[in-house]
């Protein structure tokens, strides 16, 4: 019991699993284009019932993500919103259900609006919910871009002609896509038909109807280029006839991996007619009759008539019974079945191709079963352009049945067992039978009479019944015909079919005289003929009873018509020459009635070959049939038959090389059957005839004349070659020009012109590019030929000669060469020209300020040739680099190349080449640097000659020319007087900076505002020095230390960008440009720190030939001074705001006391070089008086301070 319920719960669970809803809609993004039909399909799972499920389709605009628009529901019409409404009632919105749980969504005609998130919904059919009930994918509508042209046409073809279509197929889609293209044939009404296709993966595929074609090569499809693909058939078939197009599509690959044609286009069509040449043909089946027994043999003919049957492909099999036996294809090949295999191995059947048209079935001993029906059928093959064959039409006469009877005994006369003969004397017969023939011998094909007379001594009693027998040779006896005592005539087994076509008649011509005739008698016939008579009367009961019999014959001999048949071929004309004539004669013997036909075929082995083809054939009813292979003798062969014989004679004019080798005639006797058709009875070959065609003897001779050229490189070597004699004047000629060099151990062929007057060059003349150079003349009096090598050069030295070809016309028009004959030599020597080249070698110097343009010019003073060609380079020599540098080079082909200089210096594009006259080149630097200083100069190099392999004859190098770039010179001033000032506590002052000059327009300036201040401990200057002598500064460059302290206010670049502001006056300053010279600093709330010197300092900046900005020089302007007002006054101030007051306090006493001063020091040194004039000399210190040492402020912050430093008065 727990067991079941638990089975139970488990069962519930799984019902519940099974019960969640599923909805799956088909995988998304899809692409598709505008104007397409798009399905998108929707699979709900996991409910319980209904099994048929309603589905209900929206979608969400990407304009409004958030906004459900309903579009088609299968459960409620009135579910689409307004704007799907019409196409949904239209049927171009609608749902497909293809299961209860599976639907597709149709639009048939996409537009751009319909794109979006498209959402499946199911409505909930349970009574709770569990699962999902609706499932979005994307749809993405771009526009249709595939394009599809050809142009439209209407062509008229011939059967076998070539056909080309092109097709142009382009997309603009910018998705990944591929494109499939196929074309198409149509005809009416009918359903197209695909003849050849690229698929979407590349793939060439072709209907059924073209597959075998396409496989052949015969129909092709090639890309050209990215968007052009050509349709090709290279033999047209009248099934061809109709109208082509190419359709493409376009194929995108969607998220589920599989592909989808989002579009198709077809072409314009283009109308195509094929008229068929005349390719008809019939087939026909024959056999000499229709019943035969085992053991006798039989043939089959199938005869094909068509026309040009030679230059056609055709195969054959046959059938017995509907059942293929044989089968032949166009190489004549059988290939027979394993029953028919087998009888063909031992030599009971052969099939085989007897001539073009005909084709044979033979077996040798026929057996009962082989009666039936037995047929041919004929297909005609086209040979590709791979060379295979493909099966076109095909036909097949009527069937011919054939009877094979069993071999039976002879018939005789059997009595019934009731028809007794009377016993002796009761009544017996009195008839006597006599046999005679109108002949006893007779030629085969002649007929054959034979009468039996039957004599009685009285009045007949009865009736006969008279059977006429043969006995041949090897005394088999076979009944003839039969006519019983009731008149009724019966046939033997072996001459029912002949009696039948008239062959054999029996009858009754008097009472008592019977005849047999046997018409165009075979070798067959001859024997014992016997008429066996039968005396017959009638019993007292009514029945029949045999009298007597009574047998009477003759001897007929049958002369077979191949006795002494012979055939033999002579010719009085074995050896000929060209164009002579010559006649074969086939003599046949015995001499044949005209009823008798021989047909004779000539056979000819061409010289050099193994094997006899057919040349003419004289056929038996008098017609003549040329051979496959005798095309060059039908217009030069008449075939002639003499009337009174067989004989045959073939007349061969204009002999030639095509006619040389060895004749054959071969003889056939054939006869007429009884049913008209005809048997070959032998064939004679004859004996071999050889004809030799000669050549006539050549008479050429060609000049063997030497001579020796020497010449400047550059002139035409001119040679030629003379024809002394020749053997005819339609002689025609074929000239090779050879050179032979010392290195070679052969001459090398040079040109060739071929008796058509066609040129070829010799593999000389493509190496050493003689093509262009090569002249060839051939003069009015057509022995004499020249050839002209143009523009010598040096390489072209050597032994030159020709080699001559005399060729002549042969009489089938074929040319063939008669004789050659190697000319005398021309020794050529190519020496090159004496160097001329010479350059100015003026020199030069220059001095140039950055940014001009320096002119440099090269000047060639005299060259080898006008025709040659320079290479010009230009180099420089920089300061403290040895090596010089190419700056440019201007190529042989004009063409201008920078050099390792232009790419460092960053000349490209500054340089610039003139040539205003031939020989004067002038290479321009534009915006030049001061790196571009350095010596210049050029290098020409000369190059012959003006055709054909060129190289350097010569260089030069001109004078030098030293280049020097230097920079504008500084000129730049500020105002240096700058008056002081005096403001007030919180007013503002202004610090102008005014420039003067500068120097360059281009130039841009950097402004700095500075305050100055003096630094504590002020400045210490004093040199030691002892008395009477006189030492040198131990540092002369020293530079003594700047007292002043700088406190930079503000700076400005040459970029406008400024720089942070000094920290007092941090948010006080204005700056201002008055004028591209005037710079003006506000200082703003001045406060009595500000009190002091200021000054600004200028930096002028230029630009560089490489657009980048360096400093030139720098200004600073007199100190400015700046005296802020404290608002409480004091003495110092005052005496500070009065400059007079100033002056008389703080200068003019210190003059006064330094003059004071120095008075009394005079006087004392005076006073004391009077009392001692020696110390001096002696060592003392001398009275030295230095400076005093004067520290003042004009800013008036301290009192001016006079120190005497110590040791200053002695």
């Amino acid at each position: 019991m727990k067991c079941f319920f638990s089975v139970l719960s488990c069962l519930a669970v799984l019902g519940a699993v099974a019960a969640q809803r599923q909805v799956a809609v088909q995988e998304g993004p899809l692409y598709r284009t505008e104007g397409s039909h798009i399905t998108i399909w929707c699979n709900v799972s996991g409910y319980q019932e209904p099994l048929e499920q309603n589905f209900q389709w929206s979608i969400y605009l990407p304009s409004a993500p958030e906004r459900e628009v309903q579009i088609v529901s299968t459960r409620d019409s009135s579910f689409p919103y307004a704007i799907y409404t019409q196409r949904v009632r239209s049927g171009k919105i609608y749902v497909e259900r293809v299961q209860g749980n599976l639907a597709l969504l149709h639009i048939t005609d996409l537009q751009a609006r319909d794109a979006g998130e498209y959402e499946c919904h199911t409505p909930n059919t349970e009574d709770q919910y569990f699962g999902s009930y609706s499932a979005k994918m994307n749809l993405v509508v771009i526009p249709d871009s595939l394009q599809t042209t050809a142009v439209p046409q209407t062509l008229h073809k011939v059967e076998q002609d070539p056909l080309e279509l092109t097709c142009e197929v382009a997309t603009e889609t910018l998705q990944h896509s591929h494109l499939s293209v196929a074309w198409l044939r149509q005809r009416g009404s009918e359903k197209p038909v695909e003849v050849i296709s690229l698929s979407r993966d590349f793939v060439l595929q072709s209907s059924s109807d073209y597959a075998q074609r396409q496989s052949l090569g015969e129909v092709r499809l090639d890309k050209l280029g990215s968007s052009t693909f050509r349709l090709t058939i290279f033999h047209l078939q009248p099934s061809d006839q109709g109208e082509f197009y190419c359709e493409a599509a376009e194929w995108i690959q969607d998220p589920d991996g599989s592909w989808y044609p989002m579009t198709r286009k077809r072409s314009e069509g283009t109308l195509v007619n094929v008229q068929p040449t005349d390719k008809e043909f019939t087939v026909r089946l024959e056999t000499d009759k229709r019943l035969y027994t085992v053991g006798e043999p039989v043939e089959f003919r199938c005869i094909l008539e068509a026309q040009n049957i030679p230059d056609r492909y055709f195969a054959v099999s046959w059938a017995f019974n509907s059942s293929l036996i044989a089968s032949m294809g166009p190489n004549a090949v059988p290939i027979l079945n394993s029953e028919f295999n087998h009888r063909e191995a031992r030599g009971q059947l052969k099939v085989a191709k007897e001539s073009d048209s005909v084709f044979v079935l033979k077996i040798y001993h026929l057996r009962q079963e082989d009666s039936g029906k037995y047929n041919c059928r004929v297909t005609e093959r086209e040979k590709t352009v791979t060379g295979e064959f493909i099966d076109k039409e095909s036909k097949r006469p009527k069937n011919i049945p054939i009877i094979v009877l069993p071999i039976t005994d002879n018939w005789v006369v059997k009595v019934p067992q009731h028809h007794q003969i009377l016993p002796q004397g009761h009544l017996e017969s009195s008839i006597s039978v006599e046999v005679a023939s109108n002949a006893s011998i007779v030629l085969e094909g002649e007929n054959l009479h034979l009468s039996c007379s039957i004599r009685t001594a009285g009045r007949p009693l009865g009736r006969f019944s008279v059977m006429w027998q043969l006995v041949d040779r090897q005394n088999r006896r076979s009944n003839i015909m039969w006519l019983d005592r009731d008149g009724t005539l019966q046939h033997g087994a072996s001459y029912w079919e002949r009696s039948s076509f008239g062959g054999v008649q029996m009858e009754q011509v008097q009472p008592n005289s019977f005849s047999l005739g046997i018409f165009n008698s075979r070798k067959e016939d001859e024997g014992q003929y016997e008429c066996h008579v039968t005396e017959w009367v009638r019993a007292v009961d009514g029945e029949w009873q045999v009298v007597g019999e009574r047998r009477a014959s003759t001897l007929i001999s049958i002369t077979a018509l191949e006795t002494g048949f012979a055939v033999t071929a002579i010719s009085r004309t074995p050896g000929v020459t060209y164009s002579d004539s010559f006649d074969l004669q086939c003599i046949i013997k015995p001499h044949y009635p005209s009823r008798v036909p021989v047909a004779v075929t000539w056979r000819f082995q061409p010289v050099g070959t193994v094997e006899f083809h057919d040349l003419v054939t004289f056929t038996r009813d008098g017609g003549v049939q040329w051979g496959d292979r005798s095309s060059s003798f039908r217009t030069r062969t008449a075939i002639e038959k003499a009337e009174s014989s067989n004989n045959v004679r073939l007349s061969i004019s204009r002999a030639s090389d095509t006619e040389a080798g060895k004749y054959q005639c071969v003889a056939e006797l054939w006869r007429r059957n009884y049913n008209n058709s005809w048997t070959r009875l032998a064939e004679r070959t004859s004996n071999l005839l050889e004809i030799r065609v000669l050549q006539p003897v050549t008479k050429l001779q060609v000049s063997k004349s030497k001579r020796t050229l020497t010449l400047v490189e550059n002139r035409p070597i001119q040679l030629n070659c003379s024809v002394k004699s020749q053997t005819s004047q339609n002689s025609h000629f074929a000239v090779l020009w050879y050179v032979h060099k010392p290195s070679d151990a052969d001459g090398k062929l040079i040109l060739k012109t071929t008796h058509s007057s066609a040129f070829e060059y010799g593999t000389y003349a493509e190496e050493e590019g003689l093509r262009a150079r090569l002249q060839f003349e051939r003069h009015v009096s057509g022995g004499l030929f020249s050839l002209t090598v143009q523009r010598a050069e040096v390489s072209d030295s050597g032994s030159y000669y020709c080699h001559v070809e005399e060729w002549l016309l042969s009489p089938n028009y074929a040319w063939y060469k008669l004789a050659e004959e190697v000319s005398g030599r021309t020794e050529v020597t190519v020496k090159q020209p004496d160097s001329r080249l010479k350059l100015s070698q003026a020199q030069g110097n220059l001095s140039v300020l950055e940014t001009r343009q320096v002119q440099l010019e090269c000047v060639v003073l005299n060259r080898t040739s006008a025709a040659s060609q320079l290479l010009v380079e230009w180099f420089v020599w920089k300061p403290n680099h040895p090596e010089r540098e190419t700056v440019a080079r201007l190529s042989r082909d004009a063409t201008f190349h920078y050099g390792e200089q232009a790419a460092k210096n960053n000349l490209k594009g500054r340089l610039h080449l003139e040539s205003p006259s031939p020989g004067v080149y002038r290479l321009f630097i534009q915006n030049v640097a001061v790196q571009d200083s350095g010596t210049y100069s050029c290098r020409v190099e000369e190059w012959l000659p003006p055709g054909g392999a060129w190289y350097k004859r010569a260089e030069d190098t001109a004078g030098q020319t030293a280049v020097r770039v230097t920079r504008p010179d500084a000129a730049l001033q500020v105002d240096t007087v700058v008056p002081n000032a005096t403001v007030s506590e919180k007013a503002a002052f202004q610090l102008d900076c005014s420039i003067v000059s500068r120097s360059s327009q281009d130039s841009r300036f950097a402004v700095a505002w500075y305050s100055l201040r003096t630094k504590a401990g002020g400045r210490r200057s004093s040199l030691a020095l002892e008395d009477g002598e006189e030492e040198e500064e131990e540092e002369e460059g020293e530079e003594e230390e700047d007292p002043t302290e700088r406190t930079a206010l503000l700076s400005v670049g040459p970029d406008a960008i400024f720089g942070p502001e000094g920290s007092p006056w941090e948010g006080r300053l204005r700056f201002q440009r008055l004028s591209p010279l005037l710079y003006r600093l506000t200082v703003l709330q001045a406060s009595p720190q500000d009190t002091g010197n200021y000054s600004c300092r200028v930096e002028e900046w230029l630009p560089s030939p490489q657009k980048e900005w360096y400093r030139l020089t720098e200004e600073e302007s007199a100190p400015i001074g700046i005296r802020v007002l404290d608002t409480s006054s004091t003495l110092q101030s005052i005496i500070c705001s009065n400059d007079a007051l100033f002056y008389f306090v703080f200068f003019y006493p210190f003059p006064i006391f330094g003059i004071l001063i120095i008075t009394i020091l005079l006087v004392r040194f005076k006073s004391r070089n009077s009392s001692k004039n020696s110390e001096g000399k002696n060592g003392v210190p001398l009275l030295w008086i230095k400076e005093p040492h004067l520290n003042y402020s004009p800013t008036c912050l301290e009192p001016p301070v006079l120190s005497i430093h110590p040791g200053a008065i002695d």
